[in-house]
């Protein structure tokens, strides 16, 4: 009498097996499991044949090779890892398409064009379904090749330029303007503001805000305007040049959350007195520090991202929409006691 374990252990079928009876090289067979483009659908139907019928790789993955298919997922380009706007983002979106039985596949541009374009054909040649980016480049005409090979594309936080897609945006320019009315009615008239890089749209939306109510004022904001203070860094340098001058500003605007961070380090290691400060974006210790702050709901802005690809894919011939959100003011201790 035999036992399971005197029974000898069938070998797993290996890659080589699966490319010889679909008749195909070895790399070949790679390429068309790996889900890369560069396989005709006739070589792809029969090298997933073969895998089926080898029962190659017994997994989820293979259950999936076996139909057809690859795993659905959607890929999102951040700007950078380290900001916790785009963590928030990508859970936000990720709650919104696991029940459409998709995955999120996240990758980071680090704010360059060039790795933008590499990220974004690389998920699309991983037989991505659906590309959202949050884009580093201000030209988005690229993105018409992937979306000719039938993956669209959902530009978020920064909207879709010189190429016709959806987008889901912040009414930055509403929110320029809540964080100048509240400095102009505490009293403020030397008003600082710290930005983004100069090119980004939410800057732009945000500085033109901030004009609408400011240039119609006797405000001296303009040559208080700093720029391309992308991360806490640069940031705390424009404060620090912001508090040496002879008439510093009474307020500070800071641009986004790292921003923010780098204003308020710089300013408790100063030792100077504080300037009214209020920022964008809600990052978890504005709160604790009472800082007042611009912000919009980032979990609605990654979910209404989320519902505009899988509209898409379901619908390749529904308008494009421009989706705008808006902005609303929190005011905290920062800026309660007006000018100083």
């Amino acid at each position: 009498m035999t036992t399971p374990d005197d029974q000898a252990v069938a070998p797993r079928p290996t890659l080589a097996q699966v490319a010889a009876r679909a008749g195909v090289s070895l790399k070949t067979a790679s390429r068309a499991l790996g889900g890369e483009s560069y396989v005709s659908e006739k070589t792809l139907a029969s090298v997933l044949a073969a895998a089926a019928e080898l029962d190659y790789q017994r997994n989820a993955a293979a259950s999936l090779l076996a139909s057809g298919r690859l795993a659905d997922s959607i890929g999102l380009i951040t700007g950078d890892f380290t900001n916790p706007f785009y963590s928030a983002l990508a859970h936000a979106i990720e709650d919104e398409i696991r029940p459409h039985g998709m995955h999120l596949s996240v990758a980071n541009s680090r704010e360059s064009a060039e790795q933008e374009q590499r990220v974004a054909h690389d998920l699309a040649d991983r037989q991505t379904k659906a590309v959202i980016t949050v884009s580093a480049t201000p030209d988005h005409a690229g993105y018409a090749q992937l979306q000719s090979r039938g993956i669209p594309v959902v530009f978020v936080d920064r909207p879709a330029e010189n190429v016709e897609a959806d987008s889901v945006v912040f009414d930055n320019r509403e929110g320029g303007r809540l964080a100048a009315r509240h400095l102009i009615d505490a009293g403020h008239r030397r008003i600082a503001f710290i930005g983004d890089y100069a090119w980004l749209p939410t800057y732009r939306a945000r500085l033109a805000g901030m004009g609408d109510v400011l240039d119609s004022t006797d405000a001296e904001w303009r040559d208080l305007l700093r720029t391309d203070a992308h991360d806490v860094v640069s940031s705390r340098a424009c404060m620090r040049e912001l508090l040496a001058l002879a008439d510093p500003p009474t307020a500070v605007v800071a641009g986004n959350n790292r921003i923010l961070l780098g204003v308020m380090e710089e300013i408790a290691d100063s030792g100077a007195p504080s300037p009214a400060v209020i920022g964008f974006d809600e990052p978890e210790w504005a709160q604790v520090l009472g800082i007042s702050v611009v912000t919009g709901d980032v979990e609605a802005l990654g979910r209404q991202a989320a519902k505009l690809a899988v509209a898409r894919l379901g619908d390749r011939t529904r308008s494009f929409e421009n989706v705008v959100l808006p902005m609303r003011l929190i005011a905290r201790r920062s800026t309660a006691s007006g000018v100083r």
